[in-house]
């Protein structure tokens, strides 16, 4: 990546990430003008101290536009650096084949990977929310999406769409608004697009949806221990596994260990059909490239023979070379996805563990991920077991946390869970004493060894507050509860002339998602089409499909809405008073 202030590549771009996370001690999101020149030593990159001065003057001319000292990262790559070319030209192949069928996108497809045709075709939403329904099917419902005779305003909607229902499947959508989508800002378009594309690629690396990867437990490990693996984790213990079979050294990564294309020929070797147990026709691979020895002509050979497993996707010969780890990541998942190439186990392991997280766990999951929590959660108890992530929360919160009295990683082989229950200790003393949650009975341990139910009880109880303080700032930083919220919708929709109303949140009229749609009616009109809506005689289906049309139309309206239809459906309290706040949220922001 060049321009004129430096030259740096992908992987010192994610060594700078890692470096500003740590030099961002209070995990604010900024770092200070004055750290800056600690952040480049901490990424260890090689620059003399005044191309240093010269980058942050440029940031603080740029970036820091109110001129208080702080630089998000964001701001920071914005000013320095360009957008990763490689990952643009990527992108828009996977996309073009993607959606090639689609015949909503005939007039944005095929677009060109060479010119910036990218970034003019998502600047509608239509292909932003067709990905996301591809990554995570039926996030949004189709009747909700503005597709013919498009306005600014119609596009706004599909844009807001895309972005709220974005943050719903975990992508980090801070500081990303419909304008900078519409603008076409390079590298905002290009990390939305790679998120949810890579939500979609790791969607089936898990245990629980496949059984299969259970093969890759080793010698003396038991499956919890697996369970608790991240999906880039067991993607390079996939890799790994067959590089074994094949009689070939391990590797570490997907930059470094696989620049010279040699592991990635054998594992094409290993998972090529061979014709056997009904997999369809074999598939030879050539491995007669191995030993070409210039590596660039061999990472070509060796997409030759990814090709004709339908693989080559994501990578081109100077992708593999360069190490872009990115689009290797995206090329192992697309092999993965394609030819898994695992034989289930024996059945002396009960496959009844492997429970998938419930629909609730994957809901804060993903409210926690669309913050740009770090590190990013996977498994939500395991991934919450040092409290680290549990701390941010607090500060979004505004509960101030006494960094200096919390343990970071790495964390010792001895001793280190100690660490990590002494956070937990802390984590819960904050939540009983600071935030005034309800905590009874819930102890540092229980969130270390990540109890379901009482993790559950503080992770709703930051959300709900979450919700409640984006409530309170609209109205003035007045106290915000449930009854003020149900008081306020009754009002809104006996104003608007609806017949319906909620008594409570257990209210079981909203099984039929009617009073949120006439809702969302009263605070926008003409955003419902009622010709969607089944008012009568409504059956289980009739019910689900109301549902999923409220929160489109919710999140089309710009409400960051996280609840699934079927909280609606089953009426889960919690749930809806989440989707009822985030309505009030709307209607009070289009009042003032």
């Amino acid at each position: 990546m060049e321009n004129s202030t430096t030259v740096i590549s992908r992987e010192e771009l994610e060594e700078l990430q890692e470096a500003f996370n740590k030099i961002d001690t209070d995990n604010s999101g900024y770092v200070s003008d004055y750290e800056l020149q600690d952040l480049f030593k901490e990424a260890s990159l090689p620059l003399p101290g005044y191309k240093v001065r010269e980058i942050v003057e440029k940031i603080l001319a740029v970036a820091d536009s109110n001129k208080d000292g702080k630089i998000s990262f964001e701001e920071f790559v914005s000013v320095n650096f360009l957008f990763s070319e490689e990952e643009k030209v990527a992108f828009v192949n996977w996309v073009n084949k993607a959606l090639e069928d689609d015949p909503d996108c005939k007039h944005l497809l095929p677009m060109n990977p060479n010119d910036g045709s990218l970034f003019k075709s998502l600047a509608d939403g239509i292909l932003l929310c067709k990905m996301i329904n591809l990554s995570e099917p039926d996030t949004i419902d189709e009747r909700a999406i503005n597709k013919k005779k498009l306005t600014p305003f119609t596009i706004s909607e599909n844009l807001n769409l895309a972005l709220n229902s974005a943050s719903a499947i975990g992508c980090t959508v801070v500081n990303i608004g419909a304008q900078d989508l519409k603008e076409g800002k390079p590298h905002l378009v290009l990390g939305l697009l790679w998120q949810i594309i890579k939500v979609g690629l790791l969607a089936d690396i898990e245990l629980s949806r496949n059984e299969a990867l259970i093969a890759l437990l080793r010698e003396g490990e038991d499956l919890e221990e697996l369970m608790k693996l991240s999906p880039e984790d067991l993607l390079l213990r996939w890799v790994n596994y067959h590089l074994t079979n094949a009689g070939w050294r391990t590797i570490r990564n997907f930059s470094q260990d696989i620049k010279d294309s040699r592991a990635y020929f054998h594992l094409l070797n290993q998972i090529a059909p061979k014709g056997d147990q009904g997999g369809g026709p074999a598939i030879t691979i050539d491995l007669s490239g191995f030993n070409e020895k210039n590596d660039l002509k061999r990472a070509g050979f060796m997409l030759q023979e990814a090709d004709k497993l339908g693989c080559k996707q994501f990578v081109t010969p100077e992708d593999v070379v360069s190490g872009n780890p990115k689009l290797n990541l995206a090329f192992v998942a697309n092999l993965f996805n394609t030819y898994p190439c695992l034989h289930k186990p024996d059945n002396s392991i009960d496959v009844n563990l492997l429970e998938g997280e419930s629909k609730e766990e994957r809901t804060f999951r993903n409210w926690m991920n669309s913050l740009g929590v770090n590190p990013y959660i996977n498994h939500l108890y395991s991934d919450l077991a040092d409290a680290l992530v549990v701390f941010q929360l607090y500060e979004m919160i505004r509960v101030p946390v006494d960094w200096s009295q919390v343990n970071k990683p790495p964390y010792s082989a001895l001793g280190g869970n100690m660490k990590k229950i002494e956070n937990c200790n802390y984590a819960v003393e904050l939540g009983k004493n600071k935030a005034k949650f309800s905590l009874v009975g819930i102890a540092g341990q229980d969130l270390n060894e990540g109890n379901p139910t009482l993790t559950l009880a503080l992770v709703w109880q930051l959300m709900r507050r979450y919700t409640l303080n984006v409530l309170s700032d609209l109205g003035e930083g007045e106290k915000v509860n449930d009854e003020i919220i149900i008081k306020w919708v009754n009002q809104t929709l006996k104003s608007a002339k609806k017949n319906t109303s909620i008594s409570s949140f257990k209210d079981k009229s909203i099984s039929t998602s009617l009073p949120v749609l006439d809702l969302i009616d009263a605070i926008a009109p003409n955003a419902v089409r009622q010709e969607m809506i089944k008012r009568e005689n409504l059956s289980e289906e009739d019910k689900l499909n109301n549902a999923k049309y409220a929160i489109s139309i919710a999140r089309k309206i710009g409400a960051q809405i996280y609840a699934l239809p079927d909280d609606l459906v089953e009426v889960k309290p919690k749930m809806v008073m989440t989707v009822f706040a985030c309505l009030m949220g709307k209607g009070l922001n289009r009042i003032k």
